[in-house]
């Protein structure tokens, strides 16, 4: 006989509580490997595959798309083969469910009748890759249907499936005829993406025939990743004091020292890199800004190490990927975890270790084209260097006006952890660096 599995959503790390249900992987009464992933969820941090330690045929889901599910709580349950037993003995409607599966009313999940048999031997059914089992009950039951009597030519067993309460609630909620459609389920069954298509189909009817109708305010829900970024800077605004200063700065050397470096073999090397660079020569010379405030706002952590999270414009919107000893890496190291970090931004694969930690962030909003920023602190941290597009300006240089490339660099601290002149003091090492690479000569 199986037995029934329930999976929870496991700790996911980095102290998460829950996650949303993004895509089911796996439908119920589909047959599943151990570790294979059922379902995919968005955490404050990132979209992750979470795989089921269990094989066998999936009984229950639990959670639609959309739904919060917390740590701890069931994702699904699997009908799993005793020992001794093989695929062929895992029943579809979970004979034996759990106490939990049973309690949930809500879960969809096909039930599967079965008409006359000509005897009492076990009749098998495939469902995925796996033969379902199947026998008479001795009792009504919702799972099978017992023969009266056995007539004189043995008949074939049929297979009606019955459509789940959920699915038939939502039908009755939305208005959707039941008799109208053709299930996509196993069998021809009725299932809830069947409605949904339905419900989807009579809005857009009504927008093709008038499309004049007046446009109505709405609302986003705020969730995953976004509900995470504005409750963090919501909390940055409301309990760090902070102060931003700037300077305009001649680049022009930097990107000549960039230009030298990569017309050499080897990895190329990015201003995001040489920035990068100058952010941990310039916070070993200012330790007070690689720190953080105590949660009860008692003292300051002092870091040692510098985890150096840069802000990235990924598929997810804007995130923060943390290079790890930032401090401890040459600038060709720096570029390339840069890389690696942005590729993985860009296409939404950063894992929550990768977008935690953080000491220090390097904003470079030059990219939007833009100068000049008054940035929200990343939360705990205590400092943010920004720098603005590198553009040609004209500038004076050694006593003559000429064309330059210039940017601007504006600083954000928490003002707790250091005065202005602390910040300034740093700004102003940053900038002069950026105007005269060679004094990284100096710190090295």
């Amino acid at each position: 006989m199986p037995v029934v599995r329930e999976f929870r959503l496991p700790d996911l790390g980095e102290g998460l509580t829950g996650a949303e249900v993004v895509r089911w992987m796996v439908e119920v009464g589909e047959v599943i490997a151990v570790d294979q992933p059922v379902v995919e969820v968005e955490t404050a941090k990132a979209v992750v595959e979470v795989p089921c330690p269990y094989g066998g045929v999936v009984t229950a889901r639990y959670g639609a798309e959309g739904e919060e599910i917390a740590v701890g709580a069931p994702l699904v349950t699997v009908a799993v083969a005793s020992a001794g037993g093989g695929a062929e003995d895992v029943t579809v409607a979970a004979s034996a469910p759990s106490a939990s599966a049973a309690s949930s009313a809500e879960v969809e999940r096909p039930l599967v009748g079965y008409g006359v048999a000509e005897s009492r031997g076990a009749r098998r059914r495939r469902v995925g890759a796996a033969a379902v089992a199947a026998s008479p009950a001795p009792a009504p039951a919702p799972v099978a249907v017992a023969a009266p009597a056995a007539p004189a030519e043995p008949l074939a067993p049929v297979v009606v499936p019955v459509i789940s309460p959920l699915v038939r609630r939502l039908a009755r909620e939305q208005g959707v005829d039941l008799t109208s459609l053709a299930g996509s389920g196993p069998d021809g069954l009725i299932m809830r993406v069947d409605v949904e298509r339905a419900v989807a189909a009579k809005v857009a009817a009504p927008a093709v025939a008038a499309p004049v109708a007046a446009a109505r305010d709405g609302v986003v829900p705020l969730r995953g990743l976004r509900k995470a970024v504005a409750e963090k800077l919501s909390r940055s605004h409301r309990e760090i004091p902070a102060a931003t200063c700037w300077v305009d700065a001649d680049a022009t050397e930097l990107m000549a020292l960039r230009r030298q470096l990569n017309a050499t073999s080897g990895p190329k090397v990015s201003v995001l890199a040489l920035l990068a660079r100058i952010c941990t020569v310039a916070l070993a010379r200012f330790p007070d800004l690689n720190s953080s405030v105590t949660e009860d706002g008692s003292g300051i952590i002092r870091h040692s190490a510098v985890h150096l999270g840069f802000a990235a414009q990924g598929e997810r919107g804007l995130v923060v990927p943390v290079v790890r000893d930032a401090h401890a890496r040459s600038t060709e190291q720096l570029g390339e975890e840069l890389g690696r970090l942005t590729e993985s931004a860009r296409n939404g694969s950063l894992t929550p270790a990768e977008l935690t930690g953080g000491t220090f962030t390097l904003n470079n909003y030059g990219v939007f084209g833009v100068d000049g920023s008054t940035p929200i602190l990343n939360h705990p941290e205590a400092a943010m260097l920004g720098v603005g597009r590198i553009v040609a300006k004209p500038w004076v240089h050694d006593g003559e006006l000429a064309v330059r490339e210039v940017t601007q660099l504006s600083f954000t601290f928490d003002h707790r952890v250091c005065d202005g002149g602390t910040a300034g003091g740093f700004l102003r090492f940053v900038a002069d660096c950026v105007e005269q690479p060679g004094m990284l000569l100096r710190q090295l």
